[in-house]
Parts: C-alpha cells; structure tokens; sequence
C-alpha cells in the first residue's frame, strides 16, 4: 500500500495512523533489518536504534519529520517483570507514574535526547511517537516528560498500551495533549485493561477503538463497548482462540487499520514513504 505522511497536520490521520503503526510493528525486528526499513523504505536519513536494559526503540529523522518508536513487551521475563511492578510513583506533569515503566524510560531517555538533538539540532521537524504494547505506555510518559521540558511533539499514536498513570496524571496529560494523543484499542484486548482502575490507573488520550467487525469508531459508549467485546468472545470461540490475547497482536492492529485505510480513500499518489518490502 503507498500513502502519504501527513506531516503537516496534527489532528486525526488515518494515513498518519497506519504509517505509524507499520513503525510500531517493525521495531521488533532486529536492529540491521529495522535501519534497512528506515533508510531504503521510509527514506530516513537519519536512524538511530537504543538498546538499553531491556528497553529499545528507535529514532529516525529526514528533512520532514522525526520519530521516536518504542518497542512492546516481549516473551522475557525482564520484559514481564518491568510490566509487573504496578506501583504508582512521581512522575511529570505533576502526577504518579507506574514505577516499571517510568524506570524502563529512564534507560533510555538521555541517549533519545542526543540523538534528536543531533539530528534536529535547531528542532525544525516536526516530533511524532508511537508504540505498541508497553511502547505504547513508554511513548505517554516520553511525551509528558517533552512537555514539562518544553521541547514541541507534533503527535502520539499508541496501540494496545496498558494505562501508565493516575487520575492526575491522566488529567494533566489531557489538559495539555488530549486532541494529539491517539490511543487505539483492539476489540477485547485485555492489555489495555491493565493496570486496573482500582489501583488508581487511568487512560489518557482519544480513543481510537477497533469494533468485533474491524470498524473503527471514536466516542462508543461504555455498554456499547462492553457488548462489541463479548461479541469478540463469542466469535472467537468458533475459532477456538483467546480472543484477548489475539487482538493484543500489532500485526492485528495494523492489518486492520489498513483496511480500514483501504475502505476509505483510494491509494496516494503522493507519498512520504515507498512500499514496505517484506523482510524474511
């Protein structure tokens, strides 16, 4: 599919969305086959891949734009173990944090600084982030610590990301970034359930929510939502599947959002970004 990066806009895209989501869901790969992406079919000039104790992402930057892509929980128990330590601690904004993910940023933070600074140094490009998962939640606290310090984000899109803070800082969050934070969720995803409210964590951002049908709503009510998800359930057992798990999967994410793309407008002649080749 070839579509054009609106990098002009910071309101809503689906084309902007389905972009960044092929971004979110190609930061899995290994680090050489991730920068042949970046330089060959997304046309960055500039890329950057940051492991560090078990946190990674990647940055990339052309004379357009730049982006910041954090990388999901994996199948390793560090990965687990950072999702699993729920407490709530300070963090920016003037609200409480889950202590896991802030400590996971943390690893991180300085070498994402450098290098947008050494890519951006007099900051012209418009910033985007996204994530998936756990990168999801990453990429929250990454744009609320850009906030309190002032540098400018153009927009967050996350999928499938687990709440990453309190009351406050949900509030405060959306005070500043609401109409630019785009939050999507899969039908039943039971990520996005977690950490539980009654532990004091809440969502921020504009949901962007993924019906049983693969239909994309914005505003659905709460017993609207309840009653897509059993339907998801109740398909699924047809298919002898965990419904939950499965539409956790960023490949689902992104399939369904380039149908949904598909449905809407034809293809772009105009394009930031060529095809993605698939890498075996």
């Amino acid at each position: 599919m070839s579509f054009s990066f609106q990098e002009g806009t910071r309101a809503f895209d689906l084309r902007n969305a389905s972009f960044l989501a092929e971004m979110a869901e190609a930061v899995y790969e290994p680090a050489e086959k991730l920068e042949r992406l970046a330089r060959s079919d997304w046309d960055f000039t500039n890329f950057s891949f940051i492991d560090a104790n078990d946190t990674q992402c990647l940055v990339a930057n052309n004379r357009r734009m730049s982006v910041v892509a954090f990388r999901g929980t994996e199948t390793k128990l560090s990965d687990w173990h950072t999702d699993a330590h729920v407490e709530l601690v300070p963090g920016p904004l003037g609200g409480k944090v889950h202590a896991g993910f802030y400590d996971a940023l943390g690893h991180v933070w300085r070498e994402i600084e450098q290098q947008l600074d050494r890519f951006d140094p007099q900051q012209k490009t418009p910033l985007w982030v996204t994530g998936h998962s756990l990168g999801g939640a990453l990429g929250v606290l990454a744009v609320a610590r850009w906030i309190d310090s002032g540098r400018a984000v153009a927009g967050l899109y996350s999928f499938g990301q687990p709440r990453a803070g309190d009351r406050t800082f949900a509030r405060n969050f959306n005070f500043a970034f609401k109409p630019f934070a785009f939050r999507f969720v899969n039908n039943d995803d039971l990520v996005t359930r977690s950490p539980p409210q009654l532990l004091g964590y809440s969502h921020q951002g504009t949901l962007k929510y993924i019906d049983a049908d693969g239909r994309l709503q914005d505003g659905i009510e709460w017993w609207n939502l309840f009653l897509d998800r059993w339907k998801g359930r109740i398909e699924s057992l047809f298919l002898d599947a965990d419904n939950s798990l499965a539409d956790h999967s960023m490949i689902i994410y992104g399939n369904r959002l380039k149908k949904v793309l598909a449905q809407i407008q034809p293809p772009m002649p105009d394009r930031l970004v060529r095809p993605r080749r698939r890498v075996a």
